[in-house]
């Protein structure tokens, strides 16, 4: 299928998916006039790109545990390949720490806007 095809199929932008081809993550072939030629399987890929990142992961550690990806009945989750953990939990404590940081801000713009009791 046309990039056009597996843009309409998975509901990403053309360019999203050519910056995936770019960043390692798609290997569409080509055909005689150069256009990108994906396979039925680039959907299903496409969608395990799509929510590793909305998952917080970048398009380089994508990259590297991509092959660790799998999708069935629940939709897609990552088999532990080696170091995958270790990078899951970082993440995890940065987002940790960004929640608390932004719980502390909303608290003082609480302050800013209610009077103290006294």
């Amino acid at each position: 299928m046309l990039i056009s095809e597996l843009a309409e199929l998975t509901g990403v932008s053309a360019r999203a998916l050519r910056h995936y081809e770019e960043r390692g993550l798609l290997a569409p072939a080509r055909n005689s006039n150069g256009y990108r030629e994906y396979a039925e399987s680039d959907v299903t890929r496409v969608a395990q790109i799509r929510t590793m990142i909305s998952a917080g992961l970048g398009t380089s550690t994508i990259q590297r545990y991509l092959d660790c990806a799998r999708t069935g009945d629940h939709g897609t989750f990552l088999e532990m390949c080696p170091d995958l953990r270790a990078e899951l939990d970082a993440l995890a404590r940065r987002l940790d720490a960004e929640q608390a940081e932004l719980r502390a801000k909303r608290s003082r713009l609480d302050g800013l806007v209610s009077p103290p009791l006294r």
